[in-house]
């Protein structure tokens, strides 16, 4: 309610004496001004306020709802869900959806790595969607051509680029003895450029005066979401084929210290980390570090006992059941240390080398990864938006969710290939040497040759060896 204002004289109505009684609501509206105009002419022809008008102003403030009403929240209306109530809901839906993702995610887990790139590539395309529909203006986009087309055109064609690349690196044997794939996986980087100078083109065509600033700006910021989300999930799924362990092992790290860091956030947290999260805190941050460690090497010890995880992919078909073969990268064999000599321990212990590198990748999970998600803040601050999207409910959109996520997964591929990547000829290599870099004639005298070799070997029957000379013709001096 307004404070009451200080030597403010009121005049009674029709008389210049005063009997000192406030007017009440009624008298102060049977002045001679019009009701809600508290400005009247006086004797000197400029206008001044009426004491009763000013009063029946103070009164129409405070009660009509049409001032400050701050001091004078309204009730809620019955039959509404109080403010607890809404948390509550919340919570209880947030925690319903947690378990129902983790449930998908490992069943998808275990049903093959085919499923898992499934998910990847959903992931990808709605977080794109959510990342453009932030910066859209509808009633821009809606007179202008191609401009959303345009967005989802140039996503399909950096898919195709990017699953080509991955398609042809792991599955070289499979693509390259195909009659039909052969030229798209021979000219695969051409088409992807071709593909784009088309979209290019039809963007610079669709530019109309007026709005350039809106046309380039979409597209500068579509040009970021592809690689900032696109490009990075390409390395994830790459993970993927690298082994299981590689995908599995990220994301679980990212989870781990994004649940403690709540845990103990609230529990002893009391310094503020980063402005743009003001829930951060620095206790949370470290305790979450030393907690993604501790699980990390746990589990990485979990894992590297079964083939499943720590294999490549050569069938996309493989699941938990069926299993994969492979010769086991040196990372995941215990090797002997020793302590130094001024221990005086004369003692040997048995590590695998991934026990070491598990360190890394749980560090960066904690200190780095982290800054993927203050990244999005302050994206969504500059939009002055909450959530990406409500595409999971309780939890907002898949952006809000994988924010972390792509980051690491980046980060993951990019170590791997640097300290951990066993590099050695593949069946999908000689091929691809011996069909770019052999003529024909080249071509079957390797056949004769490797014919021969593996007849000696005793690996093919002699009949073999005849056929597949009878077939290839004579040699040719």
């Amino acid at each position: 309610m307004a404070k009451p204002r200080r030597n403010v004289q009121f005049q009674h109505r029709g008389s210049n004496t005063h009997d000192g009684r406030r007017p009440s609501i009624s008298e102060a509206s049977e002045g001679p001004s019009e009701p809600g105009s508290p400005v009247k002419a006086g004797m000197n022809g400029k206008a001044e306020v009426s004491n009763e008008e000013v009063q029946l102003a103070r009164f129409r403030t405070d009660f009509s709802g049409s001032g400050d009403t701050r001091a004078h929240p309204e009730p809620p209306e019955p039959g509404s869900p109080t403010e607890y109530e809404k948390k509550r809901q919340t919570f209880i839906t947030r925690t319903i959806w947690t378990f129902v993702m983790i449930t998908f995610f490992f069943v998808a887990m275990f049903a093959g790595h085919i499923y898992i790139i499934g998910i990847i590539t959903t992931i990808q395309i709605i977080s794109f969607k959510e990342v453009i529909a932030i910066a859209n203006v509808p009633s821009r986009a809606k007179g202008l051509k191609f401009t959303r087309s345009l967005n989802w055109y140039f996503l399909g064609t950096a898919m195709y680029y990017l699953y080509g690349e991955s398609v042809i690196y792991y599955f070289k044997h499979i693509v390259l003895v195909d009659k039909v794939l052969l030229p798209f996986a021979t000219h695969h980087r051409f088409i992807s450029f071709m593909l784009y100078v088309i979209g290019f083109v039809f963007f610079v065509g669709s530019l109309q005066k007026g709005h350039y600033r809106f046309q380039f700006t979409q597209f500068a910021w579509t040009h970021m979401a592809l690689y900032l989300i696109v490009v990075q999930a390409h390395f994830v799924m790459n993970n993927i084929f690298e082994g299981m362990i590689w995908f599995f092992l990220p994301a679980s790290l990212v989870i781990t210290n994004d649940i403690f860091a709540y845990i103990c956030g609230i529990t002893f947290g009391r310094t503020q980390l980063i402005k743009l999260s003001p829930k951060k805190t620095v206790e949370g941050f470290i305790g979450a570090w030393i907690f993604t460690i501790i699980f990390g090497i746990g589990m990485t010890n979990v894992l590297m006992r079964y083939s499943y995880f720590i294999c490549p992919v050569d069938d996309l078909g493989a699941n938990i059941f069926t299993g994969l073969t492979c010769t086991p990268n040196p990372v995941f064999i215990p090797q002997p240390y020793s302590l130094p000599a001024w221990t005086h321990v004369d003692r040997t212990f048995y590590i695998a080398p991934m026990q070491f590198h598990i360190l890394v990748f749980a560090t960066f999970a904690s200190l780095i990864a982290p800054f993927g998600g203050f990244f999005a803040s302050g994206l969504k601050r500059t939009f002055k938006v909450k959530d990406f999207g409500e595409s999971i409910p309780g939890h907002g959109g898949i952006t809000d969710r994988m924010d972390c996520q792509f980051i690491m997964g980046f980060f993951a591929f990019m170590y791997y290939q640097s300290f951990i990547a066993v590099y050695k000829a593949s069946v999908g290599d000689v091929l691809e040497t011996v069909i770019h870099g052999l003529t024909g004639e080249e071509q079957v005298e390797v056949m004769r040759g490797l014919a021969k070799y593996l007849f000696n070997q005793g690996v093919v029957a002699e009949g073999v060896l005849e056929c597949l000379n009878g077939e290839l013709g004579p040699r040719r001096r």
